[in-house]
């Protein structure tokens, strides 16, 4: 039986690991490595699911823990720019008042966020290169670039004097990404050989066989299937995907259409990925205004709303209460991403709405539309024969994915595989790694500009308990 650690301090003889979000859960992502008397925090995002029916804007993991020794908060290192990794930084950081750090492309978004909550004089970020080297207190962090469905997804790689722990983030092995480098084979490889104590790793896929498959092949199949129509089409996709936002720029110039940005997170996204270098040689987007005078086989739209987002773009389209763009029968929706667990209601009911109105809907079960962000078995293979850890933790993924993700490493051949939820203390070293502990864990959620403390089923505590926050949510991104 685990006991609660409720004044738990890292002893400088010993390596914790604590998650507080997204081991249990896809998304609101939020873990915590403890040593020589510092916590080093590495994410903090939102969930993604239908909140509608709950008057909720936005939820996230509850940070108590570590807000109450928020003293002993070295730092924040973000892997990468999708909200299930950061959105909860704009919420939480007036509670933990520490430094940021994040590549370019991820500290725009994130300047971005915290201006929009007035924090951006407040909340220090340092801007590190691609495969950075750097200390956060006691912890000598080091960046590897990985593949994603974003720009800019690293591994954290963290050294200390008990062991070398690589945090792996979201990540797929991409051999052609189109946006962005390929995986920093070279690095990993030299880390594993190095030697490494434990590899805390993205689960979100562990139940699918073979490959994610690649961006490159995707747009072939996007080129061609666009081909087959004459009126308008739309595409519902996340608008983090810089590089699923150029695949369409291209596919709607192979086939004689303007690409027109439907939704202010694409904007957003789009002017994020500009500044930092990317979307170079793609054509300027239209805007919607713009794109409403075009004959109607002569415009792509990409919007946002494919997880059923009531305020997004895509979902608002269907309702009639976009103000500058409409669907009739015999227009096409393709919605090129995947659901994300819990939004399955929400999508069902935007595809029913499409089509009554008689607009084909063509999804993931119908067409090669979307490849996955994640590793599937294969890539998890891959993963542990490069780094070949002694102990390995999965996370980012509900009980089921976690489940299959541990069996998977243990056929891998790792020595100790721990399967963990929220809340459980792990000390990785010294000694065998093993659960030591539990501490306070639990989800917030905004509602009407509160922070909120929300029970087990997702609805408000009637405990008159209420934070005020200044931050916007931005409902419309999500992150695969």
């Amino acid at each position: 039986m685990t006991c609660f650690l409720s004044d738990r301090v890292p002893g400088k003889d010993e390596l914790l690991f604590v998650p507080l979000g997204g081991t249990g859960e896809i998304g609101m992502n939020l873990n915590l490595y403890g040593h020589a008397g510092k916590w080093l925090m590495v994410d903090l995002g939102v969930m993604f699911r239908d909140k509608s029916a709950y008057g909720l804007e936005v939820i996230m993991p509850d940070p108590v823990f570590i807000a109450e020794r928020s003293g002993d908060l070295a730092g924040l290192v973000l892997t990468h720019a999708h909200e299930d990794h950061i959105g909860a930084v704009p919420y939480l950081w007036p509670r933990l008042r520490c430094p940021i750090y994040a590549t370019p492309f991820t500290a725009s978004v994130v300047a971005r966020k915290l201006k929009q909550a007035g924090l951006d004089r407040r909340a220090p970020i340092t801007e590190l290169p691609m495969s950075s080297k750097f200390d956060v207190g006691p912890f000598a962090i080091e960046l590897v670039t990985l593949t994603h469905s974003i720009p800019e997804p690293n591994a954290v790689v963290i050294r200390t004097p008990l062991g070398t722990i690589v945090h792996t983030g979201d990540w797929k092995l991409d051999p052609d990404p189109l946006v962005g480098p390929c995986v920093d084979e070279a690095t990993l490889v030299d880390v594993g050989q190095s030697g490494v104590l434990a590899t805390i790793c993205d689960s979100t896929n562990a139940l699918v066989a073979g490959r994610s498959g690649s961006e490159a092949d995707l747009r072939k199949s996007l080129v061609e299937l666009v081909g087959r129509f004459d009126q308008r089409v739309v595409v519902g996709c996340f608008a983090s995907n810089i590089a699923r936002l150029e695949t369409l720029s291209h596919v709607a110039e192979t086939n004689g259409r303007h690409a027109a940005l439907v939704g202010r997170s694409l904007w957003r996204m789009h002017d994020a990925a500009r500044e930092n270098g990317y979307l170079a040689n793609t054509p300027a987007f239209l805007t919607a205004n713009e794109a409403s005078y075009l004959p109607r086989d002569k415009v792509l739209l990409i919007c946002t709303g494919s997880q059923g987002e009531p305020r997004a773009a895509l979902p608002r389209i269907a309702a009639g209460h976009h103000p500058e763009i409409v669907l009739d029968a015999g227009d096409t929706a393709i919605f090129s991403s995947r659901i994300i667990p819990g939004n399955e209601a929400a999508i069902e009911r935007l595809q029913a709405r499409l089509r009554e109105q008689g607009i084909a809907v063509i999804a993931t079960d119908d067409e090669f539309v979307h490849v996955s962000g994640h590793p599937a078995r294969d890539e998890l293979r891959q993963m542990y024969r490069w780094l070949n850890p002694h102990v390995a933790i999965p996370v980012h993924g509900e009980p089921a994915h976690l489940d299959a993700h541990a069996g998977l490493a243990r056929d891998c051949g790792v020595p100790n595989v721990l399967r963990i939820e929220n809340g459980d203390m792990v000390r990785l070293a010294p000694g065998p790694a093993r659960v030591i502990g539990s501490v306070s864990t639990g989800r917030l959620g905004v509602e009407r500009g509160r922070l909120v403390p929300l029970a087990s089923d997702i609805a408000p505590l009637d405990n008159g308990a209420r934070w005020r926050v200044d931050a916007a949510p931005d409902l419309a991104e999500a992150g695969e």
